[in-house]
């Protein structure tokens, strides 16, 4: 039977430094990244606030640099894709399904503000299909639309 919901118990927040040091660890350091989840597993799914709307995942940071085994070890813990990941890995048919039914998506900026081209450029030649589908269309779709 379920508790009301005043008497379930809500789990405690993890501390910033920890959140801090596991998403810096995902821009170059597997080893930690393994080690800090098997500790605290909520990590999968926290995010750092660098300020100025600048949120950032493990996984974000992985995708960003391009470190493709950061971010299948996330993956398969049950880190939750985003579009800069699929763009990074090469998954073409996850970035063209998303850019074809939200056009503006192209434009979207990941953490620290960089491109998907960007994020799709970082992924070498596992994403090169990505990267020829974000160059071919870049200016097939309006940035916005008037209502």
């Amino acid at each position: 039977m379920e508790q009301p919901l005043e008497q379930q118990s809500t789990p405690s927040a993890i501390p910033t430094e920890l959140v801090r040091q596991f998403v810096a660890s995902a821009h170059h350091d597997l080893a930690t990244v393994q080690s800090m989840l098997e500790v605290e597993p909520g990590l999968l799914h926290a995010a750092m606030n660098w300020g100025g709307a600048d949120w950032e995942t493990a996984l974000g940071a992985a995708a960003h640099v391009g470190r493709q085994d950061i971010a299948r070890y996330l993956l398969d813990q049950g880190a939750h894709l985003d579009l800069f990941a699929a763009a990074m890995l090469g998954y073409v048919d996850v970035v063209k399904s998303i850019v074809e039914a939200h056009p503006s998506a192209r434009f979207a900026t990941g953490p620290h503000g960089i491109s998907l081209l960007r994020h799709a450029y970082m992924g070498g030649e596992d994403a090169r299909d990505v990267v020829i589908f974000l160059e071919q269309n870049i200016n097939s779709f309006p940035r916005s639309v008037d209502p």
